[in-house]
């Protein structure tokens, strides 16, 4: 959470003018941020009871998320609220520590146990059907959540004895060994870990010992973070939250089965099947267990899997580290014949978490667009592997291509791998490089089309004729497409990009999009990075000025609230250097030219940028 704390003292009850004075956000008018802002701190300071004659504390505790992810510019009315309540005199920040220095305790107090300033049912939200929900869905039911909670209970009830007695062949203090896990999992290096093992362990550990401590502990952890509180908050059974406390229940039945050779995953979904979802399709605990857990369900095939996979499309070294795995290539080649590719190696997989290695081969084949297929698994020979190296390779080079499946199946079994195997976000990352190849292509395409039949559409519109719908498409995207590429440019051509929007603005949204908007707003936020760097060129702050007024007039919604931190803060920090330099040279008086009229273009007040202005508003205060 993030926690403000404010105190009143009864000797400062004086209350100031407060004038504002920094940075406002592209779209919030001044009038209503510094409304909002008097009134939160009017609801903040409002806590204190001014007939109260003794000193006062309030906490304030909110979750982080609401500033800036529920409410749009939360944290910049949380500052100046905070801003608003130490100029006026009537309270200031402090912290529990401060506070009972100055004002030790007089009275005791008896915590009402079980209560949640969530729900009036206490905890009751977190295992029980008790009506409270984010009012999203007026007919769905939480019933579910009793049958989550008694599923999760099952399943810690019954690998703690596994635990406790399993633990007990290498660490003098299970339990104690469990809390302080906490420490290896803020850092992970190997000289904390041995820390750990040496505090912990019975006798010195071998790395097999050292592994299944290792995992031990991953267990543990993992079930307790299947106790998640957002599992249970909101509505539904498939939804996001709860899905990841299932999977963390996932996570502890993989370990169990491999440490404790006990399959307890049937005996848990029995009861998980008991919890319903209010979605039809996702029926109940063990359909959502088997479409959404399952499958996150990461295990050194997978992991060799996506390394394989993703390898066929970027250039890895030898050594590599992805998320938690590291992997260490054996042998590998691969082979390229127009779009195709194929990938054949052997590499070692070591988990980062737990130390777990082992060595698997694989073998990709990519055939284009989406279409990849692969095979993982291991060898017993060396004589094998390279039976399987010479026949694959052998196949490919000769574009057979059924062949290649059919030999994939016969080394490696039928559990092909393809583009679903790869960890979420680089399968979205080579399926958005795939689909842009797609898109160049059909862009190619189009433009042909768009030279072709331009003068056409140019003399039916002068004939106020209607254009045909498909070739005003056509031409739309391709428009859409060339101002895409100029905010994706390095130096626009301004001239282009200012008859390109104007050809744009009659199209409205069917060319001025959310992508454009998303292009333009990060092309803004390069360009005022460069400046950040290099703040004494006057030249790439015309050019950020002139696009600058070329696309915040649009109705893209948007976003430059990042431009103008940034710029703010070059206020503070380049800013006065460069007055300093204006006063004895051109180049910096150009700069510093540059540098004023950007700040304007982009909403700043000349009170934030000219100091006689600054002054005069100082005398008015």
């Amino acid at each position: 959470p993030t926690r403000a704390y404010l105190v009143k003292l009864p000797s400062r009850r004086s209350i100031n003018v407060f004038f504002y004075d920094g940075p406002v956000s592209q779209g919030i008018a001044f009038e209503k941020l510094l409304s909002s802002g008097e009134k939160f701190a009017d609801r903040l300071a409002g806590a204190f009871d001014d007939k109260r004659e003794w000193d006062q504390l309030v906490n304030i505790a909110t979750d982080g998320e609401s500033y800036g992810h529920h409410h749009r510019h939360g944290e910049m009315a949380l500052a100046f609220a905070l801003r608003v309540i130490e100029g006026r005199g009537v309270a200031r920040l402090t912290n529990y520590a401060e506070f009972l220095e100055k004002f030790p305790p007089k009275r005791e107090v008896k915590i009402h146990e079980k209560s949640s300033w969530s729900c009036s049912h206490g905890v009751g939200r977190w295992m029980t059907d008790c009506g409270c929900n984010s009012g999203g869905h007026s007919g769905w039911n939480q019933a579910w959540r009793a049958p989550l909670r008694e599923s999760l209970d099952w399943l810690r009830d019954a690998v703690a004895p596994l635990f406790e007695n399993k633990a007990k062949e290498f660490l003098r203090d299970p339990w104690g060994a469990r809390d302080d896990y906490i420490f290896v999992i803020l850092d992970r290096s190997a000289e904390n870990r041995e820390k750990f093992f040496r505090e912990h362990a019975t006798h010195e550990l071998n790395d097999g010992e050292k592994v299944a401590v290792l995992k031990l502990m991953e267990l543990q952890r993992h079930a307790m973070l299947m106790y998640t509180s957002c599992g249970w908050f909101f509505d539904e059974l498939s939804g996001i939250e709860t899905v990841q406390v299932i999977q963390y229940a996932a996570r502890v039945l993989q370990l169990a089965n491999e440490i404790f050779g006990q399959d307890l995953e049937p005996r848990f979904l029995e009861r998980l099947e008991r919890a319903k979802s209010n979605i039809p399709e996702n029926q109940n605990g063990r359909v959502v267990y088997e479409k959404f857990a399952r499958p996150a369900m990461i295990d050194h095939r997978k992991a060799i899997a996506h390394y394989a996979i993703s390898s066929v499309f970027h250039d890895y070294p030898d050594r590599l580290r992805i998320f938690s795995f590291t992997f260490q290539d054996e042998h590998r080649e691969q082979f390229t014949a127009g779009k195709t590719r194929l990938a054949i190696g052997r590499t070692k997989v070591i988990s980062e978490i737990t130390l777990e290695s082992e060595t698997l081969a694989y073998a990709i084949h990519y055939m284009g667009e989406h279409n990849v297929i692969g095979g993982v698994g291991s060898f017993d020979s060396e004589e094998k592997y390279d039976l399987m190296f010479r026949e694959i390779k052998t196949a490919y080079e000769s574009a057979d291509f059924p062949e290649i499946i059919h030999l994939i199946d016969r080394h490696f079994g039928k559990s092909a791998y393809s583009l679903k195997s790869l960890f979420k976000d680089e399968q979205r990352r080579i399926i958005g490089d795939i689909l842009g190849s797609t898109r160049e292509d059909i862009e190619n395409r189009f433009r042909l089309i768009a030279e072709r039949y331009t003068p056409l559409m140019k003399f039916l519109q002068s004939a106020g004729a209607p254009a045909p719908q498909e070739l005003q498409s056509v031409l739309d995207l391709i428009l859409h497409s060339d101002l895409r590429r100029q905010f994706k440019a390095e130096q626009p051509d301004i001239e282009r990009l200012r008859a390109l929007i104007e050809e744009a603005k009659p199209r409205g949204p069917q060319v001025l999009d959310v992508e454009i908007s998303f292009v333009a707003k990060h092309f803004l936020e390069r360009a005022i990075q460069k400046i950040a760097e290099h703040p004494d060129e006057a030249e790439p702050m015309r050019m950020l000025e002139q696009v600058a007024a070329l696309v915040m007039p649009l109705p893209i919604g948007l976003d430059v609230g990042r431009t103008q931190n940034t710029y703010w803060s070059l206020t503070q920090t380049a800013l006065p250097d460069l007055r300093r330099r204006a006063e004895g040279g051109a180049k910096a008086k150009e700069a510093l030219d540059a540098f004023l009229a950007l700040g304007r273009r982009l909403g700043f007040a000349p009170c934030a940028l000219e100091p006689e202005a600054a002054d005069a508003k100082k005398d008015r205060q």
